[in-house]
């Protein structure tokens, strides 16, 4: 669910509670879009994350720990300039809109007492966080938006403050029984669930849907086809609502169907009473519980970038030069007629008169013995025109012999590039990132890093991915091809299970025996994985191989990841993330 203004509302009520009355110190600014701040209130440290993610945007209290940037950037600085010290007067939500003010007090140079606020803006991609003066000029911005950017709005220092451009909706606070009688009414032709998120300012379709349910009114219902009784129900149920949210009767839930995130709500959904339900103590618990894993992985995208735009470009270079090779050997397949025909006219030698265009003779290496037709330069001797046939045949022979050591070189290069980037789609944290980023570095695919690191910051040695099996057998997963070879050739002992899908980029798997037979419920469960863990994570039937650690072998001189193993039995499976986040779950309890 996107943070509707009911969402909002939460947050503001929960923010009003804690921060109210507490001064602002340690500013810092983890990512582009992200700064995070601590407030001391009613004897409490409090760590507030304001986020203007285009993807998630959002402010809470937080328990994350994030590293702080070596230099500050701009912002950050004039976040620690006019704020640090400053003390949290008032926190509200203007108009039932997303948007979250701070208004603080802090001291400016001349040692006076001034007003200034801190404000989020929850609108997707147009997120932001702005800082304001006493004059309600922008101070800064956490994104500035030119002219060039927005010929509506520009969001730069020095520059007066106005709210986002209204949407023309009705604050539902202050929503009348003539009000929305008058909105079914006028909208007639248009469906109940629309006219309500676009009626009224913070309601989302979601909170529409539920106004909806609870009124006992189809989603799909046109306002045309109500009646007065639907009419005062729709009434009913969104007075309902909103009383909850004046009253400030919160409480936090994340919805599941089977293992899987449906939604997430400040108020209990009643047209989720069918599934599961995780309820929390707070809405900063439930959003970073929530948010945790999808900033983790935006993030680590944006992050992984450029080895991305490496990789892809890289693997379109493989997939040309593969095409000119198939180009090239479909040209010299021929070969073997040259050197007939160069048989043919050496044989003939003395048949063939000066000045000849073209030569005709029975082909005796044709079991049918048919005529052949040998095309002849008349400016060269029958022995040169002979020679000339030779002279190809040889060339597509030599060629041919390069073609196969190429073909197997750069079939080797993309199958490598792909098992990169499947690591990239594996990697959880910037740890995995930093050791993707080293092994492309040593292969020759990027530069390396000069900047010294501080001496104190030692590199983070990254852990496989661990599952249990249901019946309680240790399952590793290689997130990366370094990562893979130490898995599989030092972690592993000889009589380890060890998985891969079959001619598919993936992780390597091992199954842990300890000298135990396994059962066939394990090894599916982790030839799952190991589908799951591949590039047919999304396909049906994906081939997993399977044998003991001590038939895989590492070739001398073979890249990261690389192994060769025999003795294997393969098994076919459908990736089920279902049962995967099962083992998940399994290993958190």
């Amino acid at each position: 669910m996107a943070l509707d203004g009911i969402t909002v509302a939460g947050i503001v009520s929960e923010l009003n509670k804690k921060l109210l009355g507490g001064r602002i110190d340690k500013i810092y600014q983890p990512l582009a879009d992200e700064i995070i701040f601590t407030v001391r209130s009613i004897g409490q440290n409090y760590k507030v994350l304001v986020s203007a993610n285009s993807s998630h945007p959002r402010m809470h209290i937080t328990q994350i720990q994030k590293q702080n940037p070596i230099s500050a950037p701009i912002f950050c600085m004039v976040m620690r300039k006019y704020i640090a010290g400053a003390k949290i007067t008032k926190i509200y939500q203007p108009d039932f809109e997303r948007v979250i003010i701070l208004e603080v007090e802090s001291m400016n140079e001349l040692g006076d007492i001034t007003p200034k606020k801190l404000i989020l803006e929850i609108m997707g991609k147009h997120s932001n966080f702005i800082v304001t003066d006493e004059n309600n000029k922008i101070l800064d911005a956490i994104k500035r938006v030119s002219h060039d950017k927005s010929s509506v709005r520009e969001v730069l220092p020095g520059k007066e403050y106005s709210m986002p451009p209204s949407q023309q909706k009705q604050n539902p606070l202050f929503m009348t029984k003539e009000h929305i009688f008058e909105q079914l009414q006028k909208q007639s032709g248009a469906k109940v669930q629309e006219v309500l998120y676009q009626s009224y300012t913070g309601i989302s379709p979601i909170f529409a849907s539920e106004i909806c349910f609870r009124a006992n009114i189809d989603t799909s219902y046109f306002c045309g086809q109500l009646t007065e009784q639907n009419k005062q129900a729709i009434y009913n149920a969104f007075y309902n609502v909103l009383e909850q949210v004046k009253q400030q009767q919160f409480c936090y839930y994340i919805y599941y169907d089977e293992y899987k995130i449906l939604d997430f709500s400040v108020l209990d959904m009643e047209q989720f009473q069918y599934f599961s339900k995780k309820q929390y103590e707070s809405i900063s618990m439930l959003l970073e519980d929530y948010y945790a894993e999808k900033d983790n992985l935006y993030h680590i995208r944006q992050k992984s970038h450029d080895m991305r735009r490496i990789l892809l470009s890289n693997i379109e270079r493989c997939a040309k030069k593969k095409e000119i090779q198939k180009k090239t050997e479909k040209e010299v397949a021929s070969k073997d007629k040259w050197k007939i025909k160069g048989e043919l006219l050496t044989a003939n030698i003395h048949a063939i008169s000066k000045g000849m265009n073209v030569f005709r003779t029975v082909n005796f290496y044709d079991p049918e013995c048919k005529e052949i037709e040998i095309a002849i330069d008349p400016t060269k001797t029958p022995s040169e025109n002979a020679q000339k046939y030779f002279s190809k045949y040889n060339k597509a022979k030599r060629t041919l012999a390069a073609l196969e050591i190429q073909k197997k070189q750069n079939d080797e290069e993309l199958a490598y590039l792909e098992t990169i980037f499947q690591s990239l789609e594996t990697a959880k944290e910037e740890a995995d990132l930093d050791e993707i980023r080293m092994e492309l570095a040593e292969q020759g695919y990027m530069k390396r890093k000069t900047a010294k690191k501080n001496k104190s910051q030692k590199s983070k040695k990254t852990k496989p991915l661990h599952y249990i099996s249901s019946d309680g057998f240790d399952i590793y997963v290689g997130k990366s091809n370094i990562q893979n070879d130490e898995l599989t050739l030092h972690t592993a002992q000889s009589n380890d299970i060890w998985l891969h899908t079959k001619d598919i980029a993936g992780s390597h798997v091992i199954i842990k025996t300890n000298g135990i037979d396994v059962p066939d419920s394990t090894l599916l469960e982790a030839a799952n994985i190991s589908a799951y863990f591949s590039k047919g994570k999304n396909s049906s039937h994906v081939p997993v191989d399977y044998t003991l650690k001590k038939y895989v072998k590492k070739p001398n001189g073979a890249k990261p990841g690389m192994v060769i193993y025999e003795r294997n039995k393969t098994i076919y499976i459908t990736p089920d993330e279902k049962n995967i986040k099962k083992l998940e779950s399994v290993q958190k309890e």
